[in-house]
C-alpha cells in the first residue's frame, strides 16, 4: 500500500443521467477526503467507473475498461480501482470480479453511495480520519460540473418491476426526497450561476413529498416559485403514472421546459402487457394528444425497446404505427437483450438478425420524421443556451433549445451559460445549426 495517502482521483461514468448524478456525489465525497481530480487514470491514485447494468452492451463496454485497468494496476499496485453502481449490486458481477478481475479493489452498490467515503476511508486503513465525516456531510457532498447546467436526484428506486429491468433490483424501492431539500438545492445552485436544472428519477411521476407535501405536480410548482432566467425538465416519466394534472402544471409554469420523455417501449398492447407496462398504446397516444394540445410546440422523445421475447411481426408494426402516430422529435431505441434475475430472461429471445431487421425499420422511419421535424425549425428563431464551446468545430458553441434541440452557432466562449435568440439556418437529422440574432448583445 501508499507511504503517503492517495490524493489524485479519476471517476468514469456509464449510463444515464442519474449516473451522472452519482459520480456527482461520488467526487464530492472525495473532495472533502482531500482528492484532487485527474482527466486520465494514468495520473490517478483511484480510478471509480461508475457502472449501468441496464443493458449487456451497457455491461460489455465496462468489462472491457476493467479489463484495460489490470495493466494501471500493475504499475503501482497500491492504486485502488473502484466498481460502483448497478454492475456491483448484481451477485453475479461480484463473483465474476472475484474469478475474472481481482485487480477490482471494491465494489459500491448504488444504496452504498451515501457512504462511499467512508467505506474507502475503512479500506484504506484509516490512515486518515475520513469516517469521522458525518452523514449530513456526506449527502451534501457534490462535485458538480460547471454552470449551467444540473442534474438534481428527487427519488431513487423503483417500484414497477417492468419485466425485463433490472433496476428495482439494483436500486431498490422508491424513495422521495423532501421538497425542501429539492427546493433548497436549486436556490443554491441559481445564485452559482446555473440555468438549466434537470429532476432526476427512475419515475418521477411517482414523486411524494415524504413529509405529505404533495406530489411531482406540485414539486414542480415549489421549484419555478423564483424568479429569474432559468428552466427546470425532468426525466423520467411512466406514462402509467403521467397525469392530467402533470401535463397542466408543466403547460401553466413559465419555467418548465417544452421537454416531455414518455418511453413507450412498444406500440403493441400484448408486448406492453407481457412487459409490465400498465397502459395500452391508445392510453399513451392520448397523453401525447393532450400535452401538445396543452403545450403547442412540445418536443416529445421517447424509448422503444425492439425485439422483446414473442414480439411478432404483427407486435412490430403496431410499434411502426404508433410511432408514425407520435411523430417524436428523437427517439431512443435498443435491442433487447435479457437481464438475468428479471422475469423477461426466462422468456424465449428472438433471433439477433430478426431484431436487427426490425431495429433498422424503426431508425430509418424515426430518422425521416426527425429530419422533417427540423426542417420546419429553418428560418425560425429559437432561444438557445450556451452550454458549450468546441474550439476546434467550425460551429464551436453548443447549446439547447428549451425543447432540448442541439443548436451549433459561430461564436467565442464568452457567450457560455448565456440564453440567446438563434436564427436556424440550417439541420440535419440530429442537429440545428444558426447564427446568434443581432438583438443579443455580447457579453462584457
Amino acid at each position: 500500500m501508499y507511504t503517503d495517502m492517495p490524493k489524485i482521483a479519476c471517476t468514469r461514468t456509464f449510463g444515464c443521467q442519474q449516473n451522472e448524478a452519482d459520480t456527482e456525489r461520488l467526487r464530492g465525497q472525495l473532495r472533502l477526503m482531500g482528492f484532487g481530480f485527474a482527466d486520465l487514470p494514468d495520473g490517478a491514485d483511484v480510478m471509480l467507473l461508475n457502472t449501468c447494468a441496464v443493458r449487456e452492451h451497457a455491461e460489455s463496454r465496462v468489462w472491457g475498461h476493467v479489463g484495460e485497468l489490470s495493466h494501471w494496476k500493475a504499475e503501482r499496485p497500491g492504486r485502488v480501482l473502484v466498481l460502483c453502481g448497478c454492475m456491483a449490486a448484481l451477485p453475479e458481477n461480484a463473483e465474476k470480479v472475484r474469478c475474472s478481475y481481482p485487480h477490482v479493489d471494491l465494489l459500491i452498490e448504488p444504496r452504498q453511495i451515501g457512504s462511499f467515503a467512508n467505506i474507502l476511508s475503512a479500506y484504506l486503513q484509516g490512515k486518515e480520519p475520513y469516517h469521522s465525516l458525518e452523514p449530513d456531510q456526506l449527502s451534501a457532498a457534490v462535485q458538480r460540473a460547471a454552470p449551467p447546467r444540473a442534474w438534481i436526484p428527487v427519488m431513487s428506486g423503483c417500484d414497477n418491476y417492468c419485466s425485463y429491468c433490472i433496476v428495482p433490483h439494483t436500486r431498490g424501492r422508491e424513495q422521495s426526497l423532501s421538497m425542501d431539500a429539492v427546493s433548497n438545492d436549486i436556490e443554491s445552485l441559481l445564485d452559482e450561476g446555473y440555468k438549466d436544472f434537470t429532476l432526476l428519477g427512475q419515475n418521477v411521476n411517482s414523486y411524494r413529498d415524504p413529509s405529505g407535501g404533495g406530489g411531482f405536480p406540485e414539486l414542480l410548482r415549489r421549484v419555478c416559485a423564483r424568479g429569474g432566467d432559468y428552466l427546470v425538465r425532468f426525466m423520467t416519466s411512466h406514462p402509467k403514472d403521467c397525469s392530467p394534472a402533470l401535463l397542466e402544471a408543466m403547460a401553466g409554469l413559465e419555467h418548465i421546459a417544452p421537454h416531455l420523455h414518455l418511453p413507450v417501449q412498444s406500440g403493441s398492447d400484448r408486448v406492453l402487457a407481457a412487459m409490465n407496462r400498465g397502459y395500452t398504446a391508445a392510453r399513451y397516444l392520448s397523453l401525447i394528444d393532450l400535452a401538445r394540445s396543452l403545450m403547442p410546440g412540445l418536443t416529445v422523445t421517447s424509448d422503444v425497446i425492439v425485439g422483446f421475447p414473442g414480439e411478432t411481426e404483427d407486435d412490430f408494426e403496431d410499434t411502426l404505427k404508433l410511432v408514425g402516430q407520435a411523430q417524436y422529435d428523437m427517439l431512443f431505441t435498443f435491442l433487447y437483450s435479457p437481464r438475468r434475475g428479471t422475469p423477461a430472461a426466462q422468456m424465449q429471445d428472438l433471433p439477433r438478425d430478426v431484431k436487427q431487421r426490425r431495429f433498422d425499420r424503426l431508425l430509418e422511419l424515426q430518422n425521416s420524421i426527425s429530419h422533417d421535424r427540423h426542417a420546419a425549425l429553418e428560418g425560425t428563431v429559437q432561444r438557445v443556451l450556451i452550454d458549450g464551446f468546441e474550439p476546434k468545430n467550425d460551429r464551436p458553441l453548443t447549446g439547447r433549445t428549451p425543447g432540448g434541440r442541439l443548436v451549433r452557432l459561430e461564436g467565442g466562449p464568452e457567450w457560455v451559460g448565456r440564453f440567446v435568440q438563434a436564427e436556424i439556418t440550417a439541420h440535419t437529422t440530429w442537429n440545428l445549426f444558426g447564427k446568434i440574432g443581432g438583438n443579443a448583445s455580447c457579453p462584457t
